[in-house]
């Protein structure tokens, strides 16, 4: 059993030492075990299959403005050799996404909260800091890296007890989800905050509006109940506003109005 564990633990490690890419501006290692081309397949795939299931906006203007604000953030990148799409989804979630490629979706329900281009900008620049990053290849790489690893531990603390072995694995995986995955996650939100304020200040987008944003935001979400910060895929939103004033120097030194 322990052989197997070792050689799994080996196997991995092997898997992973040809993997490793570099985040633009941030210069953050990062192990990615998909090509950059499986990506973006798979990013298009489920970007079809969300718009196929949604009711895309009927508004002109509000459709208009999230490809505008879009199409000046996305330049920002230098990323010309993505596919590029901003869509807005009749929906009443705040929320946005973007997938691996370039294909970003916004909700109506953000809009009353961003209000004008400059705090879209700041969501847009996030939403595709994620694509820039690999945050989707890498989250998927993390993943089969934490099975693996609790397989290995499992078959090197294999027992003859189902019992046993069931509770065994379940405290693996938590310990994994708050130890590891959620950490992980919110490292790559905070990412796509840093590198978000640099695209749209070099798009000429005022990037103190993402301060705005995220005060507007905590304002938004008083009085709903959430898990504790360590227990969540993302920052809170003071952590967040005080990560972007650390970061607000760097990002004013792209900042040139249009």
């Amino acid at each position: 059993m322990k052989r197997g564990a070792v050689f799994a633990t080996a196997l991995l490690a092997t898997t992973l030492l040809p993997s490793c890419a570099t985040v633009p501006l941030t210069g953050r290692r990062q192990m990615v075990l998909l090509s950059e081309g499986q990506e973006v397949q798979m990013g298009l795939n489920d970007y079809r299959q969300i718009l196929k299931k949604s009711k895309l906006s009927t508004d002109p203007a509000a459709t208009e403005q999230v490809r505008r604000v879009g199409r000046r953030i996305a330049e920002a990148t230098g990323r010309t050799d993505y596919q590029w799409e901003f869509s807005l989804i009749e929906d009443k979630q705040v929320n946005a996404f973007c997938l691996p490629g370039g294909k970003v979706a916004v909700y109506t329900g953000l809009l009353p909260i961003t209000a004008d281009d400059t705090r879209l900008a700041a969501v847009l620049g996030h939403e595709v800091s994620h694509a820039i990053a690999r945050h989707g290849g890498e989250r998927l790489s993390q993943g089969l890296l934490v099975q693996l690893g609790l397989t290995a531990t499992q078959i090197a603390l294999a027992r003859k007890d189902p019992v046993v072995d069931r509770q065994v694995t379940a405290l693996l995986g938590a310990g994994a989800a708050v130890g590891l995955i959620l950490p992980w996650s919110r490292a790559q939100e905070s990412e796509a905050d840093h590198l978000g304020l640099v695209f749209m200040a070099k798009a000429g987008y005022d990037p103190h509006a993402a301060l705005d944003l995220w005060h507007r935001m905590a304002e938004a979400a008083k009085g709903r109940e959430r898990p504790p910060e360590f227990l969540s895929t993302h920052p809170s939103e003071p952590t967040r506003i005080a990560q972007i004033e650390a970061w607000m120097p760097e990002a004013m030194q792209y900042y040139r109005p249009r």
